[in-house]
């Protein structure tokens, strides 16, 4: 039987860190909570929260803005609970739909439909005595919705193509950037599943409200960028440190983690500078320390404010031809941002103020080209 869930261990990135938690009887295995960095208050606060959830068996929403370690108190939730041998499952509600994220998460039997050559477990029996991770159930489609909600209730799956209900024994930790009271109130999320998944709230907060865990988040980034590559060791500089808590960090954590590589590749001695430039932050200081609220993006001038002269000199040149919509303008937007961070997508998507899946989303649906930028494809 093959498992087409490979979430065992694989972590897409980490943020959060240092301080080590109280001594627990269940010890810390490296994803516990000695991975939840900082000093600030906030970051003393979630570690004393996760080892209080972890020994309970109750469903968790975690909530807060995208790049501030969700997924990571998640795994430390696991790792610190009774189901810490057993696996870990992320399942992400926003990349697939339809039949294959039925699939996904309630698994199949063979012959289901169309090139079902084999049976697969899905993701719930393959956490089966663990932990299933739903991130970014905000954006979990109507009819999943009501379909994990049975499967909340009844604590069984079915998989696609057969009617026997399976038992499944996972703990159900649910993460979202969007506000779901917010959702259930305009119709977009199930009241009913809403309650099911908040019995404990956990939340997250942006960077920017925590700038005293800059200066350990960092020094954790890099002696890791340093392990991982081999390079000499280097440390900030006062300078870059005071540039660094002044930036309001759009994409939090993640994005720092990000500076922090791309300062790596660009310095040469043993100091980082505050090298605050077009090269590490994809545009011009004035444009980058711009503030992005997430609840309120804010477009970056630098790259929009030449968009509305051409589309009206478009209009001038041909009064008769059509008329730039919106779409259009969020093509050229999202193209030209590209370009100024020379097609960095995360880079892009900080500079956007949106989630970096989002905008892997808007490329696919606009069909912008990127692949000629990957390194070892030649350009078109």
């Amino acid at each position: 039987m093959r498992l087409l869930v490979g979430a065992n261990g694989l972590e897409r990135w980490e943020s959060a860190a240092v301080s080590p938690p109280p001594p627990t009887d269940r010890g810390d295995d490296g994803a516990g909570v000695s991975r939840i960095v900082g000093v600030s208050a906030w970051a003393n606060s979630i570690r004393r929260e996760i080892l209080n959830v972890a020994v309970h068996p109750c469903s968790v929403l975690i909530t807060g803005p995208s790049g501030t370690g969700k997924e990571l108190i998640a795994r430390a939730i696991h790792s610190h609970s009774h189901r810490a041998e057993k696996p870990f499952v992320a399942v992400d509600c926003a990349a697939v739909s339809g039949a294959l994220f039925a699939s996904h998460i309630f698994g199949h039997v063979k012959g289901a439909f169309t090139g079902a050559s084999y049976a697969a477990l899905g993701s719930f029996r393959a956490a089966d005595g663990g932990t299933v991770l739903l991130d970014e159930i905000g954006e979990l489609e109507p009819e999943f919705q009501a379909k994990l909600l049975r499967v909340l209730q009844q604590r069984t799956v079915t998989p696609l193509g057969s009617h026997e209900e399976i038992p499944v024994d996972v703990r159900i930790i649910a993460a979202t950037n969007c506000d779901l009271g917010e959702a259930v109130s305009r119709g977009r999320f199930r009241e009913d599943l809403y309650y099911r998944l908040n019995v404990v709230s956990l939340k997250t907060v942006a960077l920017r409200e925590r700038p005293e865990d800059i200066e350990a988040l960092a020094a954790h980034f890099l002696a890791r960028l340093e392990a991982r590559s081999g390079t000499p060791h280097r440390r900030l500089a006062r300078s870059c440190l005071e540039a660094m808590r002044s930036y309001h960090w759009p994409g939090n954590v993640r994005e720092l983690e990000n500076f922090l590589e791309r300062a790596m590749l660009f310095a040469t001695g043993t100091e980082i500078c505050p090298l605050v430039s077009e090269h590490l932050w994809g545009v011009p200081p004035s444009a980058a320390t711009r503030h992005c609220d997430q609840a309120s993006p804010q477009t970056p001038l630098v790259v929009l404010a030449d968009l509305a002269p051409r589309a009206s000199a478009a209009v001038a040149a041909d009064p008769s031809g059509p008329w730039p919509t919106l779409a259009d303008l969020e093509r050229e937007h999202i193209h030209r941002t590209l370009q100024r961070t020379n097609y960095n997508q995360t880079a892009t998507a900080n500079l956007l103020g949106i989630p970096r899946k989002q905008l892997a989303r808007k490329i696919k649906k606009y069909a912008i080209d990127t692949a000629h930028f990957r390194r070892g494809r030649p350009p078109k």
